[in-house]
């Protein structure tokens, strides 16, 4: 989990100054609870929220982890992106931002 969190881009906060390197709060499933884990993100400035195994239900974090599934299911809708059949970079990169645009169009169409 550390070189995912050391990778995360500069995150923009709509205000001024230098951009915030790492988001306040990382929520994860059951799967990553270790002290270990807690211990990495404190470490960088980030409150893990983090269900325990037997004392937390997994319900508070859930409504937060159904939007990144749901989204994953919406990308995986356009055949050539859940299993890569290109071989450049580029290409791929224009599918994904093709069905970013495409997904982002329906969604405005529905509430507009």
């Amino acid at each position: 989990m550390a070189p995912t969190l050391d990778t995360i881009p500069p995150l923009s906060t709509g205000r001024r100054g230098r951009p915030r390197r790492r988001p306040d709060k990382l929520h994860a499933d059951k799967a990553y609870e270790a002290k270990a884990r807690r211990q990495e993100c404190r470490a960088r400035g980030i409150v893990p929220r983090i269900a325990r195994k037997g004392i937390e239900s997994s319900q508070k974090l859930g409504r937060h982890r159904w939007v990144v599934e749901r989204t994953h299911a919406w990308f995986n809708r356009f055949r050539r992106l859940p299993v890569r059949y290109e071989r450049r970079a580029d290409i791929y990169d224009a599918f994904t931002t093709l069905a970013a645009s495409l997904i982002t169009l329906n969604q405005i169409r529905r509430f507009c």
